[in-house]
Order: structure tokens, then C-alpha cells, then sequence
């Protein structure tokens, strides 16, 4: 059962995931996976790894490489990324909708992600999203400085380690079944609200109000 907890949000600041959240990256960083798996002749399976997106790339790249390669590993993925990782990977259905609610109702839309500030700004302008504030390079419990500082009122998101940033910044956990964690376990680790995607969101918000 979906979570439609009513919560007062006059002129909201909301917050954003990117991966699995406005985006579907799995294509775009599959196929850098490969790319990289080519070029250095390491194994990575990369249709497991488009499986538990979210945490930061070190975490992914430790499965493929010895702890002392992973740094120039990381360099390498973020230098192919550009070329390989953003033409493939679409808007999620309800994305630009849930930005422009948001511009709707006078607030104000943050997306605050894991992703490597630069690469996630390539994807942001290749598919037209444009949220007043982009922050990269934080993860779970770390997004909550991000969120503070900027004022949200709440934090969408498709991983647990979403739900946990909104906890720790306070604000309101909106989380979307759109990544890797399904809609009882996103409930399990204390989201306020469980949407089966971001095409609810407008409905949400509007109800929030």
C-alpha cells in the first residue's frame, strides 16, 4: 500500500536523487562498465553492477579491482563516462512533471547525488531537467548537509540510503520504487512516503500542500 502521509509544504524546497530517482542510468553506465572492462582487460559484470545503483562508485568498482588500483580506476570511469554513460540514459516517466510541480507551487528543487558533480550535470542538460541546485558527490547520511543547507522541506529518492539522508537532515523521506530497493523495504528503513514512481509525485505534493 502506498504511503500518502500528509505533510504541510508551502513554498517546498524538495530535494532529488538522481540515479534511479530522475533518471534510468543503468544503460549509459552499463555500457562505461564494459568500456572500461575492455580497455583495462578486467572482469566486471556490469549487468550485476546496473543492479545495486546508488552507493558511490568506489563501493562498485572494489568487486572488479584490488583495493590500490580503485582511485585510477574511479579517474578512468569518470574520464569515459562523458562519451559513453549519458546519450544512452533516458528521463524517468514523471521527472520533468515533479520538477515543474515544485516550480508550481513557488519552491525550489535540489538534486543532491552520489554521481560525480560534472557527469551528473551532463545528464541533467541532456534530458532538460533544470533544478536550481545540483550537489554531487554524497551519499546516504551525507546528503543531509547538503539538504540542511538548502533548506529542504524533503528528499526524494529511490535507495535506502535516501530515506536515511532525509531522516538525518530531518525533513520528509519520499521515497520512489523506481531503483534497486522495492517499496517495503524503502518503508522498512522509515520513509514517510512510498510512491511507486515519480508520476505521483505532482498528486503527492498537490495533497501535501
Amino acid at each position: 500500500m502506498i504511503g500518502m502521509a500528509q505533510h504541510h509544504l508551502p513554498a517546498p524546497t524538495i530535494g532529488f536523487d538522481l540515479d534511479m530517482t530522475l533518471i534510468d542510468s543503468r544503460p549509459g553506465i552499463r555500457a562505461a562498465y564494459v568500456e572500461l572492462a575492455r580497455e583495462t582487460g578486467a572482469y566486471i559484470d556490469a549487468d550485476l553492477a546496473v543492479t545495486r545503483l546508488g552507493p558511490p562508485l568506489a563501493e562498485e568498482l572494489a568487486h572488479w579491482f584490488p583495493a590500490e588500483e580503485i582511485p585510477a580506476m574511479a579517474d578512468r570511469y569518470r574520464a569515459l563516462y562523458p562519451r559513453f554513460a549519458v546519450a544512452p540514459s533516458p528521463a524517468l516517466p514523471g521527472a520533468h512533471a515533479a520538477l515543474e510541480a515544485v516550480r508550481a507551487r513557488g519552491g525550489r528543487s535540489l538534486v543532491v547525488t552520489a554521481k560525480h558533480e560534472g557527469n551528473a550535470k551532463l545528464h541533467l542538460e541532456h534530458v532538460g531537467l533544470t533544478p536550481d541546485v545540483l550537489i554531487g558527490e554524497l551519499w546516504a547520511e551525507g546528503k543531509a548537509t547538503a539538504l540542511r543547507e538548502h533548506g529542504a522541506t524533503a528528499y526524494v529518492g529511490d535507495h535506502v540510503g535516501d530515506v536515511r539522508g532525509a531522516r538525518r537532515a530531518g525533513v520528509i523521506s519520499v521515497a520512489v520504487a523506481t531503483g534497486p530497493c522495492g517499496a517495503d523495504e524503502l518503508r522498512a528503513e522509515g520513509a514517510d512516503v512510498v510512491l511507486p514512481d515519480l508520476t505521483a509525485f505532482p498528486d503527492w505534493l498537490a495533497s501535501a500542500a
